[in-house]
This record gives C-alpha cells, structure tokens and sequence, in this order.
C-alpha cells in the first residue's frame, strides 16, 4: 500500500471515529460509523490472501448488517419522537434495536462469532486496530443512551460475553484468536457496569486498549502467531519475553497490577448497587480467562525450549521491528494501580 493511499485510508478511519464521538444526530453517527467501516476494509487486507479477503467479508457483512439495524431504529425514533437528537427519549423498540446493532459493532455475545474468525484471519497490527480503535466509536454511543437501555438485557448479554470469552479461549493455540476472546470477555465487563456508572465503561476500555496494545506489539516485534511460537521467544528475547508475562498478568486482573484496577472498582459498584450474586458470578467466570492467559504464560516463560544440542541461546540478531513508546506503555499497564482513589473520586 503506497504512503497515499495509506495516509487517506487512515485518515478517513480516525474521521468516522472522531464524527461519531462528536455527533448528537443520529444520522451523522451512522455516517461517522459507516465511515470507518469502509476504511478498515482496505486495512484486513492489507497483505491480500484468500484468509484475510474470508475476514474482511464477513466483517463487511457484519457491520453493515449492524448499521442497518441503527439505522432502522433511528428512523422508528425519528418517528415517534419527530427528532433526531441522540438525547432524546426512546421507545422500546428503537432502544432494543440499538443496543442490537452497536452489540453487534463491538462483538458483544451472542453476537460475538466474527469476532475471533476475523481477527485471525487478518495481519497482527490490523487485528490491533480492530480490537482497539474500532471499539471506541460504538461504546462511545452506548454510554450516551445508556440512560435508557434495558439494564436487564445488557447484563445478561455482559455475563453471557463473559462466560463465552472465558470458555471460547480455553482450547486456542493462536495468539489472535485468544485475544479475540479476551476482547469479548472485556466487552462484557464494560456493559456490565454501564447503567450503573458509565464513567467506569470509559476508564475499563482505556485500560482494555492499553494492555491490549501492549500485547499485539510485543507479538508484532516477535513475529509471533501461536502459542509454540510464542514459547521459542524466551532464547531470542528474554526480556521481551518477561514483559510478555507481566502484561498477560494484568490482562488477567491479578492484583497488584493495573488490569486488577477496573474489576475492582466494577465489583465495588455493582456491590454499592445491592447486587451481589452478580459480581461474584463475574469474577468467578474471569478465572477462565487467567486460566489461558496463566496458559501462556507457562509455555512461555516457565518451560525450557526443547533444543538438541547443547545451546540453549540463539545468535542475537538484531530486531528491527519497530516498538513505539513501548516502555511507557508497559509502566502504565503495570504499575498505575496506586491512581485507584484518585480515579474513584473523579468517577
């Protein structure tokens, strides 16, 4: 892809975002969604084989499907109500058709099947952008309605997201597809404390786009794909390969690490909330998600590389893969769990 093409594809994707997190019409919503929808197609296949084209189609059908669904739910409420203003009061309908259709933009269960189909059958960086930047746009939405969502449903579609992203990546060996499932178990987190403090959403998917950046990168500069591959990094990079199970760690939310901070501060506020049984079921169903992320980090960082000889050491070569603010982005994944009080007083 030449720097022209490149520089427009990108540019058009972070508009879409930026017109959908800025838009109070619902029809500039959907043009911002649109919008990035077209752009990211370009960007699944970049390196073009049929498995990324198989991606880039079922994403396509996906999210115009979802986008025609808000649309549709949007002209209900255009007819009712006699506006289009994204604050106004819905009817029943029209909010269950968008929370539908932006479950469906964000990969929430039980429409969550694309989810790791494409993400593994697109480059390690595209799959970045789809499960970070193309989140933002739909949840964004989701907290502005969330007044008046059916609590009762996006919480049985939160634990469903969950249970299904703990049990999908139990069995997985690529690196994608258990990020992808990790992805779903986050999603449902987030809409889980959504009616109740939406602040709390905004500050879980900042802390989900950190740790996963951090993950894909450290995959990227590695070159690696499957959980074998990811276990013969320990004799290339050894520290690279520590970082890898300190990040994993807090993706998992075992304490005292960052990822540990939003699950803390959902389960307090679903508590204050009188609801206990329901937290206690969410953070028991988080085990299955720190059992394949503990799954990783075995076969990574606590076996031995089976090697025939003698040398256990592979020849340094020089990696030139680039590694962006890395180290920062490390710290912050890691060691920002002391700012909890600091950001319970401000949600």
């Amino acid at each position: 892809m030449n720097p022209l093409t490149s520089s427009t594809i990108y540019l058009t994707l972070i508009s879409g975002t930026l017109i959908t997190l800025f838009s109070t019409h619902w029809l500039l919503i959907w043009v911002g969604l649109e919008m990035s929808m077209l752009a990211i197609i370009p960007i699944l296949i970049n390196k073009a084989n049929p498995r990324s084209t198989e991606a880039a189609s079922k994403y396509f059908l996906i999210q115009a499907t979802a986008s025609m669904i808000l649309m549709m739910g949007s002209i209900i409420n255009f007819m009712n109500t006699g506006q289009w203003t994204l604050t106004s009061s819905y009817n029943s309908i029209s909010s269950l058709m968008f929370t539908i259709a932006l479950s469906m933009k964000m990969g929430l269960a039980p429409f969550h099947l694309w989810v790791p189909e494409v993400t593994q059958g697109i480059p390690i960086m595209s799959g970045l952008i789809l499960l970070t930047w193309q989140k933002i746009a739909p949840i964004s939405i989701m907290i502005q309605i969330s007044p008046s969502i059916n609590s009762t449903l996006i919480m049985m579609m939160a634990i469903l997201s969950i249970m299904l992203g703990g049990w999908g990546g139990l069995n997985q060996i690529q690196l994608r597809k258990i990020m992808a499932y990790s992805s779903i178990a986050h999603m449902g987190w987030m809409m889980a404390i959504i009616t109740f403090n939406p602040n709390l959403t905004m500050l879980n998917l900042v802390i989900y786009i950190l740790l996963t950046f951090n993950m894909f990168i450290l995959f990227n500069y590695n070159k690696t794909t499957t959980t074998l591959s990811l276990s013969n990094t320990w004799n290339k990079s050894p520290l690279l390969t520590s970082t890898i199970l300190i990040v994993l760690m807090s993706l998992g939310g075992l304490p005292p690490l960052t990822g540990f901070m939003p699950k803390w501060m959902i389960i307090k506020e679903l508590v204050s909330n009188n609801n206990i049984i329901l937290p206690t079921f969410m953070a028991m169903t988080a085990l299955l998600n720190l059992f394949f992320y503990m799954r990783l980090i075995y076969s990574t960082s606590l076996t031995l590389f089976p090697s025939p000889n003698n040398t256990k050491m592979k020849w340094q070569f020089e990696n030139t893969n680039p590694t962006p603010l890395l180290p920062t982005f490390v710290i912050l994944s890691t060691m920002t769990l002391p700012l909890t009080p600091l950001l319970l007083s401000l949600s």
